[in-house]
């Protein structure tokens, strides 16, 4: 699906689910869509001025609040407590987070069915879903200075 069809497609969702289509929110979606960074609320305030200038915070909060609510972007946990938010990925997959740069990387193929059926035993819980993520420091953000520097 071309990021065209897909800001269509959000715009088309968020307008079904009663927002108004407007210049702020699809500055918004265009950002949220063509991002491979997990982004936090003010992040995505600064990036979508540069875009649409009169772009309002509270715009920001809300129309985040409304794209996860509709499963489209996702909220990422960082480790300080704060968050980020991404584009949902497509089907069970799990985040590689660079904490530096924000980069988002998914990968899929774990097996924590063992985990899983020992946390059950040992609690008592019945565990129908889980999220897993890492936090590091990807490839690019690790090279060093003087590497970047000659590129």
């Amino acid at each position: 699906m071309t990021p065209t069809i897909t800001v269509s497609r959000w715009l088309d969702l968020l307008q079904s689910a009663g927002c108004r289509v407007t210049a702020p929110r699809r500055a918004i979606v265009e950002l949220m869509v063509g991002t491979s960074r997990a982004l936090g609320p003010i992040e995505v305030y600064d990036l979508g001025r540069t875009e649409h200038p009169g772009l309002g915070l509270v715009t920001v909060y809300r129309t985040l609040e409304k794209l996860e609510e509709l499963g489209l972007i996702e909220r990422v946990h960082l480790p300080d407590g704060c968050h980020r938010y991404l584009r949902t990925a497509d089907g069970h997959q799990h985040l590689l987070l660079c904490t530096t740069c924000g980069l988002v990387q998914t990968f899929a193929g774990d097996d924590l069915d063992p985990l899983t059926g020992k946390v059950a035993s040992d609690t008592g819980f019945a565990i129908n879903e889980h999220w897993l993520q890492f936090f590091g420091t990807c490839p690019n953000c690790r090279k060093p200075i003087s590497t970047l520097s000659e590129s």
